[in-house]
C-alpha cells in the first residue's frame, strides 16, 4: 500500500524574466521504504521534497494531478491541516543545520519547542525525550549539548542535532535532503543504520536525497535520478551502478575509482537527446 502517490507535479516559480520551472512532470509512488533521488545539484531534488510538506511559497507555485499522503489530498488541504501534518507525520532534515537552527535559541530549547507547545508535555517529560533523541543519533553527551548554543556544534554534531530534532515526533514520512553531508564516514554509517532501522522497525517511509550513487546504492531500496527538473530513469538501488540512461552513466562515470586513473575525471556528455528535454 503506497503511503504516499504523486502524478505529475510541476513546481513553477515566477522571475523577472518570466516563469521557470524547477520540477517538470514528477511522478512516483512510496511505501514504507527507502527512495532515493539522486542528480547534480539543480536537478529539482530538493524542491520535489520541500513541495511534500507544501513549503514552496510565492513566487513559487506547486501544481499536480494528484499528491495523496495516506489518503489526504496535499494539494488541497488547509495550511492548518498541513501544520498537524509537519512534524508528527511528515518531516523534512535540511542539508545545512547552520540554516536550520535558530541561532539565539540553546540546542535544548529548540529540540523541546515542539514538545512543549505542540504535545503539551511538561518540561520534565519533554527534556527526557530530547535527551534520549540525541543518544539515538550517537551523540555521546547529550546534557552538555542541550545547553550548547548552535555555532558551538561542529557541522557533522549539528546535522545529528537536525536528525533527532526531526525524529522526535516519530514521523511517517520523512524526507532526508543530504543528512550525511556533513559527517565523517564513521558517523555517517551510524546515521544511515539510524534511518535504517526507522524504516524496519517502525515502518516509516524515507525519501533519501544525495548525490552519493554509492551510498544510495547501498542503502536504498529503490532510486529516482532527476535531470532538469523531470525523473529520466527509475530502478532498483542495486542496479543503479548498471545504469543504462545516458545521464545516470554520465554521474557514474564523474565517481572517482580507488586505483584509477589519474587523468581528470569526465564531465557529462549533454550533446545526446536526453539532454534537451
Amino acid at each position: 500500500m503506497s503511503l504516499l502517490e504523486i502524478e505529475n507535479l510541476r513546481v513553477t516559480f515566477e522571475t523577472e524574466t518570466g516563469p521557470v520551472q524547477a520540477v517538470r512532470g514528477v511522478s512516483f509512488g512510496l511505501g514504507r521504504e527507502r527512495l532515493g533521488i539522486v542528480g547534480e545539484s539543480g536537478s529539482g531534488k530538493t524542491i520535489t521534497g520541500r513541495s511534500v510538506l507544501r513549503l514552496i511559497r510565492p513566487p513559487g507555485r506547486i501544481e499536480a494531478d494528484r499528491m495523496v499522503f495516506d489518503g489526504i489530498d496535499l494539494t488541497t488541504a488547509s495550511e492548518k491541516q498541513m501544520r498537524a501534518l509537519r512534524g508528527p507525520r511528515l518531516a523534512m532534515v535540511m542539508q545545512d543545520p547552520k540554516y536550520s537552527l535558530n541561532p539565539v535559541m540553546r540546542v535544548g530549547a529548540q529540540l523541546m519547542e515542539g514538545l512543549l507547545r505542540r504535545d503539551r508535555l511538561g518540561r520534565a517529560e519533554a527534556r527526557k525525550k530530547a535527551i534520549a533523541a540525541l543518544e539515538a543519533v550517537q551523540i555521546r553527551d547529550p546534557e552538555r549539548v542541550m545547553e550548547a548554543w548552535p555555532h558551538e556544534l561542529s557541522g557533522g554534531m549539528g546535522q545529528r542535532v537536525m536528525i533527532a530534532m526531526m525524529l522526535i515526533p516519530e514521523p511517517d514520512l520523512l524526507i532526508a535532503d543530504e543528512p550525511t553531508s556533513a559527517l565523517d564516514v564513521t558517523v555517517q554509517a551510524e546515521v544511515m543504520a539510524i534511518l535504517d532501522n526507522l524504516v524496519r522497525e517502525r515502518g516509516m517511509g524515507l525519501i533519501f536525497i544525495s548525490h552519493d550513487l554509492r551510498l544510495v546504492a547501498q542503502f536504498c531500496d529503490r532510486v529516482l535520478v532527476m535531470y532538469h527538473g523531470r525523473i529520466v530513469e527509475e530502478l532498483a538501488a542495486g542496479d543503479l551502478m548498471n545504469a543504462r540512461h545516458p545521464y545516470t552513466q554520465g554521474l557514474l562515470n564523474c565517481l572517482p575509482k580507488i586505483g584509477g586513473s589519474r587523468e581528470p575525471l569526465p564531465g557529462l556528455d549533454r550533446t545526446g537527446d536526453w539532454a534537451n528535454v
